[in-house]
């Protein structure tokens, strides 16, 4: 049932990966993806659609029926191996990610590449511990009660552009500690990573039909995973848009699968009074420029008090100043993926300047070759104004000033996602009544952006629901089933 582990380097394909076996889409499609620094071709894939979605099922239905049995300690052990090989192939993962997503090689290997064979580490640890039941004391003397978990079957996964590889550790990491199958389709922008994962789970010695990756469009291929009445799980992370639909077209399979929604955000940051404002404008430059802003929980909108606003502007101001573009070893900003996205940011960009906002800094294109974006800081926002209101997902900063922490509970509260939010101040006690009223899922306190596998991750109202990562991610895989049996009440 397993395949030997071997410690080859870790090979590009382009193909679909069924079944272990790499294979071309079923009526010929194929998409290119584009790297963003250059915009020249990269690559061209294999484009899946339903047919490819029918086969990838099927693996994974057949392949269900024995990994469910599979002891834990040996899926513990088959993650391990997978996070070793992350590691040994760093520097060539981490190459692949830049060219296709466009951060900066060192921050692909030192954040994203070493995430994600944290995170297998990490749930490797509950493979062969997390699936525990309890007994239940009932009020019948003669009867016998207990829940024991159970892996839930097929997941159907559909990941982002903007951290595919650790995207993919966190849908493939707790799903495999929990015994179930899975079939991914990755995003159109950015396929390779998550085929080269593909490589190294075939050297781990994963079997047939556990893991299937089909690279593709989300109407063809991620409909057909929604649609599809063998998948019992749905897990999908990107924008809220695109969430609802997610949660509609499942509603309509057969099986009413169970979903779970990591979605968009447009996450406040207050800067109270008292906050150390070199601390605080460094983890406002964190939460906003982190991935060149292309990130679910960024800090897009930050209310500073009014009586610190104008030297903590200068402060983030001077911060982006020094941001270094380019993709090489050592920069901070790459390119916005794709001619889209650069587009779409810009767009934000002059409705700022069309709405009376500030700009401080950048607010123009970077260069005339890839899609980079200057990293941009706009004071004066107002509530009203689109860059206020809507999830930028670019280098785009938004500065607010507020009178009292009422006011700024209130604003930041008034929106439909609730993704993260932060806050930077000195009194504990008024920054922990802060964080109480905030309609948030993360509230980030003097930091921002501090990923841990074991701290759960997920958003209030239209920012998704369900958490990834630490304990609470095993619940999005598992079914808890509840056995009674007549006992007998032995008198001695």
């Amino acid at each position: 049932f397993f395949f030997a582990y071997t410690t080859m380097p870790v090979t590009l394909r382009t193909q679909h990966f069924i079944n272990n076996e790499w294979v071309n889409s079923v009526n010929g499609g194929t998409l290119d993806t584009i790297n963003p620094a250059t915009e020249e071709v990269l690559a061209t894939v294999q484009a899946a659609d339903k047919a490819d979605v029918d086969i990838a099922v099927a693996a994974a239905k057949k392949a269900f029926f024995s990994w469910r049995d599979v002891p834990g300690p040996k899926r513990r052990d088959l993650l391990l191996k997978l996070a070793d090989l992350i590691d040994e192939n760093k520097q060539e993962l981490a190459e692949w990610e830049s060219k296709d997503n466009g951060k900066p090689v060192s921050v692909a290997r030192d954040v994203d590449v070493t995430l994600a064979a944290e995170h297998f580490r990490y749930f490797a640890g509950w493979a062969d511990k997390g699936m525990q039941g309890k007994t239940i004391p009932v009020t019948n003397t003669n009867s016998f009660a207990m829940t024991v978990h159970e892996p839930i079957g097929i997941v159907g996964c559909i990941i982002p552009w903007n951290f595919p590889i650790v995207m993919l550790a966190w849908k493939w990491a707790p799903l495999i500690a929990c015994g179930c199958t899975c079939v991914m389709k990755s995003s159109e922008k950015t396929p390779l990573t998550a085929l080269m994962m593909c490589d190294l789970a075939l050297k781990a010695g994963f079997p047939p039909g556990v893991l299937n990756v089909l690279s593709g469009m989300g109407p063809d291929a991620g409909d057909a995973i929604c649609r599809h009445p063998d998948i019992a799980k749905v897990c999908f992370t990107g924008s809220s848009a695109v969430g609802h639909k997610i949660a509609e077209v499942a509603a309509q399979s057969p099986q009413l699968p169970r979903v779970t929604l990591e979605l968009g955000g447009k996450s406040p940051l207050i800067v109270c009074e008292d906050a150390d404002l070199d601390e605080a404008a460094n983890v406002a430059h964190i939460g906003l420029f982190l991935n060149h802003g292309q990130c679910c929980c960024a800090s897009s909108r930050i209310l500073v008090h009014e009586s610190v606003h104008d030297e903590f502007v200068k402060k983030c101001v001077a911060k982006a100043e020094a941001i270094k573009l380019g993709v090489e070893e050592g920069k901070d900003q790459g390119p916005q993926v794709d001619k889209l996205q650069f587009d779409k940011v810009m767009s934000y960009i002059q409705s700022g300047k069309d709405d009376g906002a500030k700009c401080m800094i950048g607010g123009a294109r970077a260069g005339n070759k890839g899609y980079f974006v200057q990293p941009t800081v706009f004071a004066d926002v107002k509530d009203n104004m689109k860059i206020a209101q809507e999830e930028i997902f670019g280098p785009v900063m938004q500065l607010m000033k507020y009178k009292t922490i009422e006011e700024a509970v209130e604003r930041a509260n008034a929106t439909n996602y609730g993704l993260a939010a932060g806050i930077c101040g000195k009194d504990i006690g008024k920054v922990m009544g802060i964080a109480k009223r905030l309609n948030a899922g993360t509230v980030w306190i003097n930091c921002y952006d501090d990923f841990d596998a074991a701290i759960p991750f997920g958003g209030f109202k239209a920012s998704g629901y369900g958490r990834e990562k630490s304990e609470y991610a095993l619940k999005n895989f598992t079914e808890v089933k509840c056995i009674q049996f007549p006992i007998a009440n032995i008198q001695a």
